[in-house]
């Protein structure tokens, strides 16, 4: 599909696309890298472009397709272990409970299979602003973070999920099992950047990305030694929730590359969970909410540990989204 503009008045081409199309920036970005856009019939890939009255502009928007696949045998041995339950599908969306241990796309230090290989290889229709590597995903979670995600089937889709991102629109509520109690509910408003001693690490830093998070004590094991909190993300930091909770001295139970000390030297993954996703559907524009249950081993600890009839009633869909009023 291509649509054209005409130039009304000097501007930089990758901000006049931005008042022409709905898309993100890094869409817009790749639209024009991807040698997607003509200016008065050439080819430009310099987002930076400088128009000029009566130009015109074309952009071609690529068909969300299905996508070749990696060996196949490779993927299917790759996944074996890992169940990736569908939460809701239709022709414009997909969510998922992604497991932890499962990198969401690829990478050059990601040797497995990934989240998006078994969207192709279960030749599931992606958008494709993304990316080669990222196509149909809208937003991601860590490799050990497991829980919910949705996954834009078309390129309109994607577009309007991607700006519900950006207005706040859709989000996120998580679970997580700590170390140590928290003190009180408590927002953590504190930059984070790369940790400047070690690559694998983000942590705060003065110069570093604004990053605001909501933290919502739920309760205490049995023994009062631990706690299961919620946390809700109001910006996308890579590690946000567990550099802030270091940032207070408390740690996710295995979350070892952030300091978490203890006797649970059998926790092989870190215990936090995406558990409630909400969103406005990018087509029929309806309100909707998913909950992804929780993982076995997590389920498990929480059974051993936690009195479920009170975890039951704290994860509640609406308890968890009524504690955060104070957020607000």
């Amino acid at each position: 599909m291509n649509k054209n503009f005409i130039v009304q008045e000097n501007n930089r081409l990758d901000k006049f696309l931005s008042l022409q199309i709905e898309a993100s920036r890094n869409q817009i970005e790749q639209l024009i890298n991807k040698s997607y856009v003509k200016v008065d019939g050439e080819t430009t890939t310099k987002r930076g472009l400088k128009l000029k009255p009566e130009q015109k502009v074309e952009v071609y928007f690529p068909e969300a397709q299905i996508n070749p696949i990696k060996d196949e045998n490779f993927i299917k041995d790759s996944l074996k272990d890992k169940n990736i339950e569908k939460i809701y599908e239709d022709d414009y969306i997909l969510v998922v409970n992604k497991p932890y241990n499962l990198t969401v796309h690829d990478a050059p230090s990601v040797k497995d299979a990934t989240l998006v290989d078994w969207l192709k290889l279960n030749n599931i229709s992606l958008s494709t602003l993304s990316g080669e590597e990222r196509h149909g995903i809208v937003h991601r979670l860590d490799k050990g973070t497991s829980g919910v995600m949705v996954i834009a089937k078309t390129n309109e889709a994607h577009t309007e999920l991607s700006k519900q991102l950006q207005d706040k629109s859709m989000g996120r509520y998580y679970l997580a099992i700590i170390d140590l109690p928290l003190k009180d509910n408590i927002i953590i408003e504190k930059p984070i950047a790369r940790n400047p001693n070690n690559r694998l690490k983000m942590s705060i830093q003065e110069n570093g990305k604004y990053a605001k998070s909501a933290f919502c004590k739920l309760t205490n094991s049995n023994n009062e030694k631990y706690e299961l909190i919620a946390c809700k993300l109001f910006t996308g930091r890579t590690h946000q929730i567990r550099v802030h909770l270091s940032s207070m001295n408390r740690h996710i139970l295995g979350d070892n590359l952030y300091g978490f000390k203890g006797e649970l030297n059998k926790i092989n993954r870190f215990y936090l969970h995406a558990y409630n996703l909400y969103l406005i559907h990018p087509i029929t524009k309806e309100k909707m909410n998913f909950t992804a249950k929780l993982s076995n081993d997590m389920h498990s600890f929480l059974e051993k540990k936690f009195n479920m009839e009170i975890v039951n009633d704290k994860i509640n869909e609406n308890s968890i989204i009524n504690n955060f009023n104070f957020a607000y």
